[in-house]
């Protein structure tokens, strides 16, 4: 368990990076398997396309977890793809203070999720579920709500 609040700067040394190569695994199954493995407490899974030996397409797949949910990220791999095998090894993540706010847009609220270092913002990203939202409603591109709330931010 966390001695620290997850939006407080920290460091996670307790972590996990787990990869597979699949070669022979279905593409229709890979959404799956991530749904999967984020409800079993994988902190990020992605998929990156990669060429095994003979030149075979294939995908890498790669994930973060804590060494304690290890035991069931093994199981849903081993289960839910065809894989024979996985690595894994410790790895470091360093995480900026986090915090979130609402702008008020012509569109409407959107939350913007705010990353700090020394009680300075240096990142900020709208929420895109937020501006997918007000981009539906008012029938405007995406690209509209996000610029409404870059001005903002400046």
């Amino acid at each position: 368990m966390r001695s620290h609040p997850p939006d407080q700067e920290h460091t996670d040394d307790n972590m996990l990076k787990v990869e597979v190569n699949l070669d022979d695994t279905p593409g229709e199954w890979l959404g799956y398997v991530m749904e999967k493995l984020f409800e079993a407490g994988a902190n990020d899974v992605y998929y990156t396309p990669i060429y095994m030996k003979k030149n075979r397409p294939a995908v890498q797949l790669q994930l973060l977890c804590s060494q304690q949910r290890l035991e069931d990220v093994k199981h849903i791999i081993l289960t839910e793809t065809t894989t024979l095998g996985i690595r894994y090894y410790p790895i470091t993540v360093f995480r900026m203070e986090r915090r979130t706010r609402v702008v008020t847009t012509e569109y409407g609220n959107v939350t913007v999720k705010e990353g700090l270092q020394n009680d300075i913002v240096i990142k900020a990203s709208p929420e895109y579920e937020d501006c997918k939202q007000l981009a539906e409603t008012h029938q405007v591109p995406l690209k509209d709500v996000y610029a409404a709330v870059w001005r903002i931010l400046k």
